[in-house]
């Protein structure tokens, strides 16, 4: 005889009736709160504008004038490099002055006309052929140097851009990102970039088709397709890998073939047939 279980225990099989404390409870209970997981935040970072910190602490050092120096143009693949060196007024010191980068180029012409207007102010550059010459590293530290020695007065402390410092007569220092950090520096930032700006424009009348008044040289991909098809120009850096892939497309004649020093070349090599023993010698 089979029994059924489920007629011993009905409890353990009924479903649970809800008593009306439990559902009290339920109603009061709050509802489960969403997992950190899922709720994302976008977190705002502020970057705080370059300032005058530095140069306040020099003064009342009282060492004066302290210029900013830094150059635009290392990374392009044609063009020259343009270093520029400022000298700020602190009682008229232009307001907005940022990281050329961070500015529009609306923002970069506004700012330069002050700077100018307001400022001491060099500029110098060094040449494609210089650059080819001398390796785009020494041709900006060269243009960087020249414009600190071309400034209305000598300064007695000069602020640079990157790692390398000058050599100049007075103390130099150099401080990584200072664009964005020495005020000298940003306004000279926004006088290289400007300036290099303009030259560009230039020299996109002279050699159409290339897009210099748009990219002013960088290797875009608009840029790259023109030297595909065009070939390079007189202002394009000879050295940069880009280039030299087009001049040998288009100008196989002008490049010398590179040498492999590592390629095996064979020797004649004479021995003489007969050696003579010396039997005293124990060999």
């Amino acid at each position: 005889m089979i029994r059924d279980k489920s007629t011993r225990n009905p409890a353990k099989h009924a479903p649970e009736k809800d008593t009306p404390k439990k559902d009290a409870a339920k109603k009061a209970a709050p509802a489960k709160a969403a997992k950190p997981s899922a709720v994302r935040q976008r977190a705002i970072i502020a970057i705080a504008p370059p300032s005058f910190r530095r140069e306040r602490a020099l003064i009342k050092r009282g060492v004066w004038p302290v210029a900013g120096c830094d150059e635009a143009g290392r990374g392009p693949l044609a063009g020259p490099v343009v270093a520029a060196a400022v000298i700020l007024d602190p009682d008229r010191i232009p307001r907005g002055i940022d990281d050329s980068k961070r500015l529009t180029a609306e923002e970069r012409e506004k700012l330069f006309d002050k700077i100018c207007a307001t400022a001491q102010v060099s500029v110098a550059v060094a040449s494609r052929s210089r650059i080819d010459r001398d390796n785009i590293l020494r041709a900006s530290l060269w243009a960087l140097k020249r414009a600190v020695v071309a400034l209305p007065d000598s300064p007695r402390h000069v602020f640079v851009d990157g790692r390398d410092r000058l050599d100049t007569a007075c103390d130099c220092e150099a401080v990584i990102g200072g664009d964005g950090i020495v005020l000298s520096i940003a306004a000279a930032s926004i006088v290289a970039k400007v300036t290099r700006d303009r030259l560009m424009c230039a020299l996109a009348q002279d050699c159409p088709g290339y897009g210099f008044e748009q990219h002013k040289g960088y290797a875009v991909p608009e840029h790259l397709d023109a030297l595909d098809r065009l070939g390079p120009t007189v202002h394009h850096r000879s050295f940069f890998a880009p280039v030299a892939a087009a001049r040998a497309k288009h100008m196989p004649w002008t490049v010398e073939p590179v040498r492999d020093l590592f390629a095996v070349s064979e020797v004649e090599v004479q021995v003489e047939a007969s050696v003579q023993v010396d039997a005293s010698a124990g060999l």
